[in-house]
């Protein structure tokens, strides 16, 4: 249970995060695409637009992981790990490219409002904590205690001596489906 209470509420502020994440960029888009770049509080360099493709992508491929987590934090089985893992690991790779990209923009330099400067920062700060997250949810492939893992024995056999393959139902002749 170690994993899971640690995993909840880090669930939670990364959802809030990348929430904030798709809002700034999309409105920084918007203004990017209508050429208003001159905006005080915008600005922008040459990285800009890739800064912001990126971010918007991490952002919403991250709040659909965290629905996938979601249902993997109140199952707490190994079923929901795949989904939960795999998802918030394509989300933690996309956040790593527009932290990649945000690294870029800092380093060219110029001028860039107060919602860009929000934005790179929020995307820092995500690249770390989705990392965490993702180790946390498979902190049970390491042992038991954490969570579960991917070697439960029993996992997909079901009661033992029943043969899956008959539902004890016969066959009807003559009938069409």
């Amino acid at each position: 249970m170690v994993g899971r209470n640690v995993a909840a509420p880090l669930l939670f502020l990364n959802l809030i995060m990348y929430l904030i994440v798709v809002g700034f960029a999309s409105w920084c888009l918007n203004r990017y695409i209508n050429g208003q770049t001159h905006h005080p509080s915008f600005g922008g360099n040459g990285a800009t637009m890739f800064f912001l493709i990126f971010s918007i992508m991490a952002g919403v491929v991250g709040i659909a992981s965290k629905f996938a987590g979601g249902n993997h934090i109140r199952a707490w089985r190994n079923d929901s790990l795949a989904a939960a893992a795999a998802s918030s690991l394509v989300a933690w790779a996309l956040t790593a490219l527009a932290f990649g990209l945000a690294c870029k923009e800092i380093n060219i330099g110029g001028h860039r409002g107060w919602r860009l400067r929000v934005l790179e920062a929020f995307i820092i700060i995500l690249t770390f904590t989705q990392l965490l997250y993702v180790l946390l949810i498979h902190a049970g492939v390491f042992s038991s205690r954490y969570g579960p893992g991917y070697r439960e024995s029993d996992y997909g056999v079901g009661a033992p001596g029943v043969d899956p393959a008959h539902k004890g139902h016969t066959a009807v002749t003559g009938s069409r489906v």
